[in-house]
C-alpha cells in the first residue's frame, strides 16, 4: 500500500485553487455591489429619462429643424443624440468594470463615451467664442476642427495609457491609490478648469466685448468651472490616498454623466425649439385675427 503524500497533492492543486479564489474574491463582491448600488441606479435612471425625453420630442424637433434649416443646430442636435446613446450604454453597462473578460470592452466604451462628451463640450465653447467673428458655418467648421484635434490627442494619450500600460483610468474599483491614473486625471481636469477660468476672467476684463453677450453662456461656463475645480480637488485627494477624494470624484462623475447633457440641452438648444413654437403660435394668431375670429372681442 503506497502512502499518499497529502502535501504534494495540495502543492499541485493549490496554485489553481488560489488563483480561482483570488479572482472570485476580486470580482464577485465588487460586481454585486456595482450592480445594486445607488450610483449605478441613478446613472441608468437619469440617462434613460433624458433619452426618453429626446425621443418624445424628436418628431417636433426634427420638424423645427427642417423648417428653419439651421445647420449649426442640426449638427449639435445630432451630436447630442450620439452622445446620449453612448452615455446610456455606458451607464447601463457599469458591471463590465468588474466582469471577467469585459475589461477591454469596458475601456473602449468608456473611451468613446468620454471622447464624445469632451468633443461636444469643447466644440460648443469654441463655436460660441467664434460666434461674434465669423458666420455660422465658418464658426462651426473652426470649432469642430479645433475640438477634433484636441479630442484626438486626448483620446490617443488615454488609449496608450489604458491599453499600452494597463492604467485603470476608467475603473472605479481600484483599492490602492494609483498614482499614474490620478496624475492623468489631474492634468485633464486642470486644463478644463483653466479654460473655463480664463473665459470667466475675460468676462470681467477689457476683452469682454470679444465674448458672446449671452447670460446663459456665462452661467454655463461658471457651472462647468466649479465642476472642474471640484473634480481637480477630488483627483488630488484620491492621488494621495485620501478616501474622501474617491467619494468626491465619484460624485462629480455621477453629476457629469447624469446632468451635463440635460443641462446643455436646456441652456442652448431648448430655446431654439421653444422659439419655433412661439413663432408658430404668433403666426396662427395672426391668421386667426386676419380671418376675423377676434372681432367679437371688440363689440
Amino acid at each position: 500500500m503506497v502512502p499518499t503524500n497529502s502535501f504534494s497533492s495540495q502543492q499541485i492543486s493549490n496554485p489553481e485553487t488560489m488563483s480561482l479564489s483570488i479572482e472570485n474574491e476580486a470580482l464577485s463582491p465588487l460586481g454585486s455591489d456595482l450592480k445594486y448600488d445607488g450610483y449605478g441606479i441613478f446613472l441608468v435612471v437619469s440617462s434613460v429619462l433624458f433619452a426618453l425625453y429626446l425621443a418624445l420630442h424628436a418628431k417636433k424637433n426634427l420638424k423645427s429643424l427642417c423648417r428653419r434649416g439651421s445647420y449649426v443646430v442640426v449638427s449639435y442636435y445630432a451630436l447630442l443624440w450620439l452622445v446620449t446613446l453612448l452615455n446610456l450604454a455606458w451607464s447601463s453597462l457599469q458591471a463590465w468594470q468588474c466582469s471577467h473578460g469585459k475589461g477591454v470592452a469596458w475601456n473602449l466604451l468608456s473611451l468613446f463615451t468620454a471622447s464624445s462628451m469632451l468633443c461636444l463640450e469643447i466644440s460648443l465653447i469654441a463655436f460660441l467664442l467664434n460666434d461674434n467673428h465669423t458666420n455660422g458655418m465658418e464658426a462651426l467648421a473652426h470649432s469642430f476642427i479645433a475640438s477634433g484635434i484636441i479630442v484626438f490627442v486626448d483620446t490617443l494619450l488615454k488609449a496608450i495609457y489604458v491599453f499600452g500600460f494597463g492604467v485603470p483610468l476608467f475603473n472605479r474599483y481600484v483599492e490602492r491609490a494609483h498614482t499614474i491614473k490620478w496624475s492623468l486625471w489631474i492634468v485633464h481636469k486642470l486644463l478644463l478648469a483653466a479654460a473655463y477660468g480664463f473665459i470667466l476672467f475675460a468676462h470681467f476684463s477689457k476683452w469682454r466685448e470679444k465674448l458672446p453677450p449671452r447670460p446663459a453662456f456665462y452661467n454655463y461656463v461658471a457651472v462647468m468651472f466649479v465642476l472642474s475645480v471640484i473634480s481637480l480637488l477630488s483627483c488630488g485627494l484620491a492621488g494621495i490616498g485620501i478616501g474622501l477624494g474617491n467619494w468626491l470624484y465619484d460624485l462629480t462623475v455621477l453629476c457629469y454623466h447624469s446632468l451635463y447633457l440635460p443641462f446643455l440641452y436646456i441652456t442652448f438648444l431648448a430655446d431654439f425649439f421653444q422659439e419655433e413654437d412661439f413663432l408658430l403660435d404668433t403666426a396662427y394668431y395672426s391668421e386667426m385675427k386676419d380671418a376675423g375670429f377676434f372681432d367679437a372681442d371688440w363689440e
